[in-house]
């Protein structure tokens, strides 16, 4: 099992200059309790079984399990998931070591538009793009297992 070392944050400024690819996600999940989920998720012919544990207390660090497995195995399970399903494109931009995945939701989540960047550790510097905004590392109402039970539309933005 690895740990996942990430900070996320909100999108405010034009980033599709920087990006060099992007992939259509589609996910949903089995388990979505507070401290485990389990998610399914199908990117473009690609399929994957994620499990994560619970997140530190600053929500930066977690441990994560992810297997590959075949799409029409991924299709049936989703169909077994909780409802609400994340349908997003990720974008992809590399800004010196660094691979941002920026994700522009659509569905119940549109007008959500996210980054996140993974670290190797804690303290691992990175510059900051022009386009990025608050942080919000941590902040649960921003995990994507939290997105398919109350999800960005229904969300009180004044």
């Amino acid at each position: 099992m690895a740990l996942e070392i990430e900070r996320k944050f909100l999108v405010k400024g034009e980033f599709m200059t920087d990006v060099q690819s992007a992939s259509r996600i589609v996910q949903g999940y089995i388990c979505s309790v507070p401290g485990r989920t389990v998610r399914i998720r199908i990117s473009d012919q690609k399929a994957f079984l994620t499990i994560k544990g619970p997140s530190t207390d600053d929500g930066l660090s977690r441990y994560e399990f992810e297997q590959a497995i075949p799409v029409p195995d991924a299709e049936e399970l989703l169909k077994l998931c909780e409802p609400g399903v994340i349908d997003k494109v990720r974008h992809y931009a590399k800004i010196e070591n660094h691979i941002w995945e920026i994700d522009v939701f659509h569905g119940d989540n549109e007008g959500l538009i996210m980054a996140e960047i993974e670290l190797s550790n804690p303290d691992e510097p990175f510059r900051k793009p022009l386009w990025l905004g608050e942080e919000v590392t941590g902040d649960r109402r921003y995990y994507n297992s939290m997105l398919t039970k109350y999800p960005y539309s229904a969300w009180d933005k004044k």
